[in-house]
């Protein structure tokens, strides 16, 4: 989507400082064994260590496949946060396979390669979810510790909610009470002001029965235009490093090594007669030498959606079938593992704007782009402070939409939403590159409760081969009903007065899809993901004959081995995800210490 600050992310890569006990590859290590080892150091696996060690008595080792986010300008810059992925050296540039209903096309699938995961890369937008989220995941787990008010301290322990980087008054876009100020990771809305923020708001005025306000959408009540919280503080990228990492960098029990994949899990021996998984491989890239790292307690699996599965098939763990097509021996039969694969598909619509203070000026023009930096960097103010969307919305189709006469309403509950406005000051499609002239605005629309579900697998035994990832997206009725309506929403929604002489009319496909029939083709050739998978390896309840892992995120049928990552989420949550995970990690890590003490 924007290319003109790749030189930087490019360059500025080469810088890699050391910090605390961090090792660029696993040969540098000086031990191999630990009590605890996490792999994976994004949303999940940086929490996960952070917390185990504050206890000064257990030694922790997190493994991070990608290298160090250290001295990397781009990726403190919140505005920036776009030309991060794909196709950068902090991406696992994953690709999807032809997307049935998209029309066959295949899209590319950022994935964070880089201390701190995705953290370091996504666009920051910061929510837990809807209450009902949390309170199915504890219906469909016979779990009460996943539900909402169990989840509140979990809230309090990951969120420090902070002023914007301009100081304005923010009366009126939150609800103090229900932020917490002193967790780990900084969280603030938007401090650089956007032409449209007066008018989407004043929209929420005029068209209040369709598009109410939300006076603050991160306390559990998600409906309505709110204003987006990100994971920003003091101007700069809040990551799971900057929030979790960088405190805990000093300590003597945690090592932390970079360049570092995980390829196989080892059975190390059984333990009531299941197989006990507490050694991994890894190695710094294909042919590098291999070092066998061992867990004396546990180890804990937090290589993401993606990373997560594919390491538990190339241990042996997963569909039989499928293991033996890749040359993978099964340990234990899992045909859940990979499975359930949900995702939010995103759909970028443009319009053009009578406005040039849109920000597309900012990536066409040297000059001012470069104003824009020098002003970050001297203060910390300006456009660069922001992310890409200062207002956000989450919507229900009605009661009476025809859809519900053949599909089951999928949302986890009544107050919980079927699709999502972002709302961008610039051309923002992950597809088609902004225009060289001209100004506009995007409304991104998002599908929040699929039914679509998709799968990853393994094609070979080779841990650095390409997985099969399909997200299936677009494939059921319910998903393409509900795109449909919500660009017909979005249409509704620049209708409104406040618009008038602003907006000129839309831009690209969208100028010629009008009815239901265009719309849906407009969906399919256009659509892509806001890369927001969950679920393949989704949790259950402790006696289900289905899942990945039991509602403790110890994994079914094994030994030593939990999974604490967004993959273990049985449903796609109405969130951005890194919300919700730091939640997960969170709960997560404490299930760990209630285990080990």
């Amino acid at each position: 989507m924007i290319t003109s600050t790749l030189q930087w992310v490019v360059a500025s890569a080469l810088v890699l400082p050391a910090l605390g006990k961090i090792y660029n590859n696993p040969t540098e290590l000086t031990k191999t064994t630990y009590d605890y080892i996490v792999v994976g150091a994004g949303a999940a696996g940086a929490v996960v260590a952070a917390r185990l060690s504050e206890d000064k008595k257990i030694s922790v080792l997190l493994v991070e496949a990608g290298i160090s986010d250290q001295g990397i300008v781009p990726l403190t810059v919140p505005f920036l946060g776009p030309s991060l992925s794909p196709g950068t050296p902090f991406d696992w540039n994953f690709t999807t396979t032809n997307q049935a209903g998209y029309l066959n096309r295949t899209i590319p699938y950022p994935r964070g390669k880089i201390l701190g995961g995705s953290t370091s890369i996504n666009f920051m937008a910061y929510m837990h979810g809807s209450i009902g989220d949390f309170d199915r995941y504890a219906s469909v787990t016979g779990d009460s510790g996943w539900n909402w008010n169990n989840m509140q301290k979990y809230i309090k322990k990951n969120e420090k909610l902070v002023p914007p980087a301009d100081h304005h008054d923010t009366t009126g876009e939150l609800i103090p009470s229900l932020h917490s100020t002193t967790g780990a990771l900084s969280v603030s809305l938007s401090g650089s002001p956007s032409p449209l923020d007066a008018r989407v708001i004043a929209t929420t005025k005029e068209l209040s029965n369709e598009f109410p306000f939300n006076p603050d959408g991160v306390g559990g009540n998600v409906l309505g235009i709110g204003y987006n919280f990100a994971t920003i503080g003091n101007g700069t990228r809040c990551s799971s490093v900057t929030g979790y990492l960088t405190p805990a960098f000093g300590r003597s029990n945690l090592d932390i090594v970079l360049n570092a994949q995980a390829t196989k899990l080892l059975v190390t021996g059984k333990v009531k007669g299941l197989p006990s998984f507490k050694s991994v491989l890894v190695t710094e890239k294909e042919g590098a030498p291999v070092r066998t790292l061992t867990a004396k307690n546990e180890m804990v699996l937090s290589a993401g959606v993606f990373g997560t599965a594919m390491l538990l098939q190339h241990s042996g763990i997963g569909d039989r079938d499928e293991l033996r097509a890749a040359g993978v021996a099964t340990v234990v039969h899992n045909p859940s593992v990979g499975k359930n694969m949900s995702d939010h598909a995103l759909l970028a619509n443009m319009w053009s704007v009578n406005n040039s203070n849109s920000f597309d000026a900012i990536f066409r023009n040297p000059n001012l782009f470069n104003a824009d930096m020098n002003q970050w960097a001297t203060n910390k103010t300006g456009p660069m402070t922001g992310t890409v969307a200062n207002n956000i919305g989450w919507f229900r189709l009605p009661k009476t939409a025809s859809i519900f006469k053949k599909t089951p309403d999928p949302a986890a509950g009544p107050k919980s939403s079927h699709y999502e406005m972002i709302f961008s000051n610039l051309w923002v499609d992950p597809i088609i590159p902004a225009p060289a002239t001209g100004n506009f605005m995007s409304i991104t629309t998002a599908l929040i409760s699929p039914t679509s579900r998709g799968s990853i697998k393994i094609m070979s035994s080779n841990a650095f081969a390409k997985p099969l990832l399909n997200p299936n997206f677009m494939t059921t009725d319910f998903d393409i009903f509900t795109m449909v309506e919500a660009v017909k929403a979005a249409k509704r929604f620049l209708a409104a007065k406040a618009w008038k002489g602003y907006v000129l009319g839309p831009a690209g496909d969208l100028k010629t899809a009008n009815t239901d029939d265009e719309i849906a083709t407009y969906v399919r050739g256009h659509a892509a993901t806001v890369w927001h998978a969950a679920g393949t390896a989704m949790m259950s309840a402790k006696n289900a004959n289905y899942g990945v892992v039991d509602p403790d995120l110890k994994v079914k049928g094994v030994d030593g081995l939990r999974i604490v990552d967004g993959s273990i989420l049985p449903f796609v949550p109405n969130a951005h995800t890194q919300g919700p995970i730091y939640l997960i990690a969170e709960r997560g890590a404490d299930l760990i210490k209630q285990d080990c003490h």
